[in-house]
Order: structure tokens, then sequence, then C-alpha cells
């Protein structure tokens, strides 16, 4: 084998080393898989058509500009300004594969070697992983429970190479939302201490409410200590198909985007396209599903409101159940592989989202029926 640089001592990915436990596993009833936030249901049936239309267009597989289809990014930033007070421009708005991209190419432009970035606990795994492999400094804040990071433990974690702090709201692992108030406070930290907010808005429909999630973008001056981070992957069923968004300053996007070349040239036309149908002809089905799953979440929180098996809630929201297991003297990667092959049921360690073990799992259980919902609960109390 060559030899091997950066990624050396990196962890796979969770999502991956799930699939590899399941692969080894025969399950003897009906699989409950709470491993992956991906939704299970098909995209809008607009949004179908179109990339039917697209694959068969001859410009249809052609590369598009850098940063994005222009109208993309004129539907996104008007959706934007439609939702939150302020207003977004085309020209703040970056065409991304994925927000996983999103998040990288926006981190590694804002940082060199030897920087350090702040990252709020529970941590996106993707997040800490790219910036592990940059050579990026992680420091963490806040605790386990997801509450909201304390602001004088913030501004302690700050010094002459930090660049700046990441939030993720709703959260993923933990589906903790932080309200407009908290977001107002931690970018008033930042610009005062002239660092940026990279904040995570992949599950931004999944609040429970039409209010704006923040006012950040009516500050004047926004984008100049703000990035906000964007996925249709779960508002639009289409994760596959890879596109995100981020938002922020023309010209640290134009840098950003430098990386974006190197790395992808462009995010992909089709999933561009079914983006814009979607924005364009789909609020409606994004609302309905996004009412369902809320539904879901209050089935959960219900039946986990009894602590089957002594497995305590400990925050819930989007599509995610942040859920500690009752075993102080067990390591939770042996508690996950037995819940797997005694209980058949999958998910994920905590570990993948915090420095240490915690004794805490991630509970994806937006791909589950109420009466799947109930069984989990019931193969839990086992």
């Amino acid at each position: 084998m060559p030899h091997v640089g950066r990624t050396d001592g990196l962890v796979h990915s969770p999502i991956g080393a799930a699939f590899a436990l399941l692969a080894a596993h025969t399950p003897q009833r009906p699989l409950l898989n709470l491993s992956q936030a991906a939704p299970s249901f098909a995209p809008p049936e607009v949004v179908a058509s179109r990339v039917a239309e697209v694959a068969h267009d001859p410009d249809g597989a052609r590369y598009v500009p850098q940063e994005g289809l222009p109208e993309l990014r004129v539907a996104l930033a008007d959706e934007l300004t439609r939702l939150y007070p302020g207003a977004v421009e085309a020209d703040q708005v970056l065409i991304t594969a994925g927000c996983n991209q999103a998040f990288c190419v926006v981190s590694s432009a804002l940082t060199s070697p030897g920087d350090n970035i702040i990252i709020a606990l529970p941590f996106y795994f993707n997040h800490d992983m790219w910036l592990q492999v940059e050579g990026v400094e992680r420091r963490y804040v806040g605790g386990v429970d997801a509450g909201a990071p304390d602001i004088e433990a913030l501004a302690t974690a700050i010094d002459d190479r930090t660049r700046a702090l990441v939030l993720v709201s709703p959260g993923n692992p933990s589906g903790a939302i932080l309200s407009p108030d908290e977001l107002a406070a931690y970018f008033e930290l930042c610009v005062d201490h002239d660092i940026t907010l990279v904040l995570d808005e992949t599950y931004r429909s999944y609040r429970g409410t039409d209010a704006p999630a923040h006012n950040l973008y009516d500050r004047p001056g926004w984008s100049e200590h703000l990035v906000t981070l964007h996925s249709f992957s779960k508002d639009l069923a289409i994760p596959g198909y890879r596109v995100g968004a981020a938002v922020g300053d023309p010209a640290f996007l134009a840098e950003a985007m430098k990386l974006v070349d190197c790395v992808a040239i462009c995010a992909p036309r089709i999933g561009q396209e079914a983006a814009l149908a979607g924005l364009r002809h789909a609020t409606e089905w994004r609302a309905e599903q996004a009412a369902r799953i809320g539904e879901r979440q209050r089935h959960f929180e219900s039946v986990m409101a009894e602590r089957p098996g002594g497995y305590e809630l400990v925050s819930s929201g989007a599509y995610f159940g942040w859920v500690r297991h009752p075993f102080e003297d067990r390591d939770t990667l042996d508690v996950v592989a037995s819940l797997l092959h005694e209980r058949d049921v999958l998910t994920i360690p905590g570990t993948a989202f915090t420095p240490g073990d915690e004794r805490m799992l991630r509970f994806s259980f937006a791909n589950l029926d109420a009466a799947e919902i109930d069984e989990l609960a019931a193969r839990l109390a086992e």
C-alpha cells in the first residue's frame, strides 16, 4: 500500500461502519434501521419530471457556472429573503455538491493549518473529520446534553488563531434547536472577536414552526461575519443528487469556489435542476413532509418518555433522537452491536459525535412509521 498521509488514523464514516455491521448480520425479525437520516420516500413528482427532462436535454450533462445555475441562486436567495428578516442576494449564494462540500470549502477557505475552529458539542462527525484532515485544531465547547453553548465559555476559547465558530441548528445528532436570541448572541460574539459564525441549517425546515430561525440577515454588514450552509437533500428527498449551498460574502465565496473547482469543478447540473424545480413548485409538498416528520417526532418523544429499557431521550428534533443508554460499564460500540445482533435495531454510536464515550446513541427515527416506533420501544424494553 502507498504511504498514507493526512487520513492516517482518521476514523471511517460511522454510517459506513453501521452498514458493515449490518452486512455481517442476519436479522431474525424486520430490521429497525435508525442509522441514517436520509429520506426514504420519493421526491415530489415535479422534481422527478424535471430530472427526466434534463436527462434528455443535450445540455443536461454539461458543466454549469462554477457558482451554480443563476436561476437556482436567485430562487434560494428569494426563499431566504421571504423566510427571514433582511435580504439575501443571488451573488451571496454559492451552490455546492451537497452541504458537506459547502462546509469543507468554507472551512478550508477560512483557515490555514494551525488555526483553530470552535465546535459546539455534540458535533456533526463530518465537520470534525474534515478539520482534522486539514490540520485545523478543533476546540470543543458545550456538553453532550446538547444545550446551548455558554457565551463565556465560547469567549474563553477564542484566541488570535481562532477563525470561526461552527453551529448546527437543528442539531445533528441531537435535533436541538438554537433560538433566534441565542443565535443573535453568538453572532455578536463573533463580530466582537472578528471571527466568522458558520451556521449549518440543513434541517431548518424541521423546526416545527414557520417563524424565522434567526434574524441575522437583517444585521448591517451581516456577510462580513456569517456564512450559512444549506441542503436540499432532506427538503426534496434528493440526497444522492448532491446539491447544497453556502450563503455569505461574494468575495469570500469566490475564494471557496477555488476549492470547488479543484474537487468537483461545479455541483452536478441534474441536482441543481432538481432543487430549482423543488424551490419553484414544491413548497406545499415540502411543508407536508416536514409536518409528517414532526408527527413522528412527537410520537417518538411520547414512547421514549417511558424510558424503555432504561434508554433516556436527552433531546430530539428534525430527524434525530439523542439517547443515553443505561449501561455504565459497557463501551457504546458494544451496545450498538448488541442492539443489532440481539434486537435487530441499527443505530449510530454517540462516539461519532463526541470526543469521548458519553453513553450516547443517535436514533434517526424519521424513517420509521408509528408502528415501528412502538416496536422500537418494545425491543429496547426487552
